[in-house]
């Protein structure tokens, strides 16, 4: 199986208090920005209430997204761990039909 269409569903849990994580948020945006330019990332938000976060990342092998997330100021700063669900894109809306490859 090639990694076309292997997606992943990343829920960050913060591990510290919300002041402690609010001291790399700025660090933290701008990872997530680096990672959208690259077309890796496709969504990404806090949770409601604000207890971690939520991230849908595109196709690609699953040691780039480790080697990915360990990158992320959060993760190296121990304020937010995160939950990995690999999924398989069977399905896409339209608008993102250049973005996500379904093979």
């Amino acid at each position: 199986m090639t990694n076309s269409g292997r997606m992943y569903l990343l829920l960050s849990r913060y591990t510290k208090p919300l002041a402690e994580v609010d001291r790399h948020v700025i660090a933290h945006r701008a990872f997530l920005d680096r990672y959208y330019a690259s077309g890796d990332l496709i969504v990404s938000g806090p949770m409601e209430p604000r207890e971690g976060g939520v991230i849908i990342a595109n196709t690609m092998p699953r040691e780039r997204l480790d080697a990915m997330l360990a990158e992320d100021p959060f993760v190296r700063e121990r304020v937010s761990e995160y939950q990995v669900i690999e999924f398989h894109a069977a399905r896409r809306h339209a608008a993102l039909a250049e973005l996500v490859s379904l093979q």
